[in-house]
């Protein structure tokens, strides 16, 4: 389809200059140089296609050279990263639709096909950044896809903001040289031409229409200049989409007459390209040049039928078949008049003569089409009319088309279903056989080998029968453009497989696009993705399963695993009792209910968190994980506030702070370090200040007593300081759910050391000496509150001392 060259990181500009100049021998040529450039995008470690880097690029017609230059440089801390491991890059390539990878190797989903993709790795060769240049020669038009990625990682857990993490940036820039002005031809039409003795070759392009068979490039009228020859110096290529290159297979005509080259089953609606190309001469080449096609529509085609423009389905830019004139790009030469054998070319200028399309006798079928019902993204519906069941005659077969809409149906999943009616054969050993083919229908005609392949594209091969009657097909990132399923009826015999005498066979067929394979089955989740205007979608799956589909169940977790991890995570917050008891006991009430809300909510996250199917969520993960979070915070700030024993309001003050705060810092980061160390080290410097002012009033140590420090506080500071760097610097992907209940256990367990004890009461203090009158003032406005009518009657010392 096309080649692939390495350049290597030495590549340099004036390579590229000889390459043009090397094109440029294609005859009168005109280059135009393109440039496309995407944003650099940070690598992910692949974990599954939901970690790809993917790019998205558009080759223009007419390219004859696509250079891609790839850029991958490392950072750190936002300045250049050499300090940071070389580790290799991966990039995909592919046309038409992302690449299918499989960097793993982990087994595909049943029913599934790979479509083919090529990849490169680059390497360091600076420091801190490399480049690598890949070029394409003559690559196919339209979407490419670029994708790309780091090798898996260890499945450390880091702490966002403990260090600066090393980033590696990938951008990929691609420059294309296409031709412009490339001569047309039509089907049907021959023209004089020359190559002059300065040129190598001559370039052509011809666009074919639907129901085409067969098409044949002709040269006929070969000659030079000096004829001492009696074989004509040249060589015709053929290729569709884009065009051929000088070192490409192609087959050699180099008899005088006739010089053709035939195409069997082309691709319909697509330009081909045709290269004469010279050789061992050093004069000019005259020829005649034309392109024949045979429709297989109908059987009879007359000259009125088969002009361009009505029957050959020419796209409207072309104009009228006269709109185009070779003769002013390329020297025409007067030839000779043709040969007897040519009497039935009809002239219709001197250097011009039409051709009719010939017949196909050996008819092709027509072709139903489908209707497209989508439902949402990725989730399309193709229904065949008067179906879903389909009647297969025994002498012929039944082609489908399936339209994908272009960019739009690439990101998803292409699924075929066909069922055999049983009741339908009459006891026939009937075989329906399938070929699903992109941009051309290959028809499956008697004795004819059952292979879905042509010569420029292979298809995909189904068959349903009495013994299986049920087969299906998933093609993951299919081509958009139109797909077509061959289906023929055959029977069995002991000389192969023969047309069925009297048996319509009936199948049912279902044709949808899904986002994701299955809906990524049990242990795995759908992702839609987007890269600038571009959707797609992938699987990432969890609980040890991987592959495409999260099907492969190499390294995956036992149901025993599954339920220990979740009773690990959840029943290890119990440690929070004992906390909780401690804080009541020593009347710290609302320390009390922050622990319980932690306990609650942490059990109910770890439950709803899990990647297995022992999962329970009493309400959105979301909400749970937040609820989680504040609560761990929460529950560190209150422990620190209380043991600074700070009076009661000012407590109840930086309680409340602190509660909006961190859901403030939550909101914003919930996974950044500064959110566990910044509220912590705020509360710290708190309960500080008050120890360091209690020992300066005391005029000695606060806490006072030796014990409070060996008994408790040292050991609460080392449990939790454990804790911490289990959660910083040991927990990994692996070993989560048992290095993590640890640290649910550690951070209860050092609560319950850290929280100072009960409060002593205050020592009774003696009220002050009164002054003399105040009680009577007392006593009278007291008297006016419970209102006595003579408050003299009562004695003042009756009412003092009351």
């Amino acid at each position: 389809m096309w080649q692939l060259e390495r350049l290597g990181s030495g590549c340099s500009l004036p390579r590229l200059l000889l390459l043009v100049y090397y094109l440029c021998a294609l005859g009168d040529c005109l280059f135009v140089t393109e440039y496309f450039t995407r944003t650099p995008r940070k690598l992910n470690a692949f974990n599954s296609f939901a970690s790809v880097e993917l790019f998205h690029f558009n080759v223009p017609d007419d390219t004859m050279m696509a250079v891609w230059n790839l850029i991958t440089f490392k950072e750190q801390g936002g300045t250049f990263g050499d300090s940071c491991p070389n580790r290799n890059v991966t990039v995909y390539f592919r046309s038409g639709a992302p690449p299918v990878i499989n960097p793993l190797y982990t087994s595909f989903p049943q029913d599934t096909v790979v479509p083919g993709s090529f990849a490169v790795t680059l390497t360091w060769t600076l420091p801190n950044r490399t480049t690598g240049a890949f070029n394409v020669t003559s690559p196919l038009p339209g979407d490419w896809f670029l994708a790309a990625h780091l090798p898996k990682d260890e499945g450390k857990i880091s702490v966002k903001g403990l260090s600066e993490e090393c980033q590696y940036l990938f951008q990929p820039q691609l420059i294309v040289q296409r031709l412009v002005g490339i001569s047309v031809l039509y089907p049907g039409y021959f023209i004089d031409q020359m190559i002059p003795v300065h040129n190598r070759s001559a370039l052509y392009k011809v666009f074919i229409p639907n129901y085409i068979s067969k098409v044949k490039v002709q040269l006929v009228n070969c000659s030079t200049k000096n004829r001492s020859s009696d074989s004509c110096p040249v060589v015709l290529k053929i290729r569709a989409r884009a065009p051929p290159v000088h070192n490409s297979s192609a087959l050699d005509c180099r008899e005088w007459n006739p010089c053709e080259l035939d195409t069997l089953v082309p691709a319909w609606e697509q330009w081909y390209y045709i290269l004469v190309e010279r050789y061992l001469t050093n004069s000019n080449v005259y020829f005649r040049i034309g392109v024949q096609v045979t429709d297989c529509s109908k059987t009879n085609l007359s000259k009125d039928q088969s002009q361009p423009s009505s029957s050959m389905n020419m796209p409207q830019s072309f104009g009228t078949a006269m709109g185009f004139s070779l003769s002013e790009t390329l020297s025409v030469a007067s030839l000779p008049s043709l040969t007897q054998n040519d009497s039935h070319l009809h002239t219709s200028e001197d250097s011009i003569i039409y051709l009719p399309p010939t017949a196909d006798y050996n008819k092709c079928w027509p072709i139903r089409p489908t209707l497209r019902n989508e439902l949402d993204t990725f989730s399309v519906h193709f229904y065949v009319f008067f179906g879903p069941n389909i009647s297969i005659p025994p002498d012929r077969a039944a082609v489908f088309a399936i339209n994908l809409m272009p960019v739009l149906d690439s990101g998803g999943v292409l699924n075929m279903e066909l069922k055999l009616n049983m009741s339908t054969l009459k006891g026939a050993n009937v075989t329906v056989f399938g070929c699903l083919n992109h941009g051309m229908p290959l028809f499956l005609r008697d004795n004819s080998s059952l292979k879905c392949e042509s010569e420029i594209e292979a298809g995909f091969f189904l068959s349903v029968n009495t013994s299986a009657n049920i087969t299906k097909l998933r093609i993951p990132y299919p081509q958009t453009g139109t797909w077509y399923l061959s289906l023929r009826s055959l029977c069995g015999t002991e000389h192969g497989f023969e047309a069925c005498p009297n048996v319509t066979a009936e199948v049912y067929m279902r044709a949808y696009l899904t986002p994701c394979i299955n809906d990524c089955g049990t242990y795995g989740q759908c992702k839609l993705l987007r890269t600038n205007n571009y959707l797609y979608a992938a699987c990432e799956c969890k609980a040890g399963w991987e592959g495409w589909g999260c099907t492969d169940n190499s390294e995956a977790y036992s149901y025993s695993f599954q339920l220990l991890s979740t009773l690990l995570l959840c029943l290890s917050n119990l440690m929070f009792v004992p906390p909780v008891a401690i804080a009541i006991r020593s009347h710290y009430l609302l320390e009390a209910s922050v622990y319980i809300f932690t306990m609650f909510f942490s059990t109910f996250y770890h439950a709803c968190d899990q990647p297995g199917i022992v999962v329970f969520c009493i309400m959105e993960y979301d909400v749970l994980q937040f609820c989680d979070f504040l609560g761990s915070l929460m529950s560190v700030w209150v422990t620190v506030i209380a043991m600074a024993r700070l009076k009661s309001i000012i407590k109840q003050v930086l309680y409340l702070l602190g509660a909006m705060s961190l859901s403030m810092a939550l909101q914003l980061d919930r996974h950044g370090l500064w959110n566990l160390l910044g509220p912590s080290l705020f509360a710290l410097g708190i309960m500080a200040v008050a120890w360091t002012v209690r020992t300066i009033r005391r005029r000695r140590c606060y806490p006072p007593t030796w014990k409070r420090w060996v008994f408790f506080l040292f050991p609460g500071t080392m449990i939790a300081t454990s804790a911490v760097a289990l959660y910083a610097f040991v927990e990994t992907e692996e070993n989560y759910f048992y290095i993590h209940s640890i640290w649910h256990m550690l951070i209860a367990g050092s609560v319950g050391f850290l929280l100072p004890p009960r409060a002593k009461p205050d020592a009774k203090v003696t009220p002050l000496k009164r002054r003399r009158g105040c009680g009577y003032q007392l006593c009278v406005n007291e008297h006016e509150e419970l209102g006595l009518v003579d408050p003299a009657i009562i004695s003042i010392n009756s009412i003092c001392t009351s």
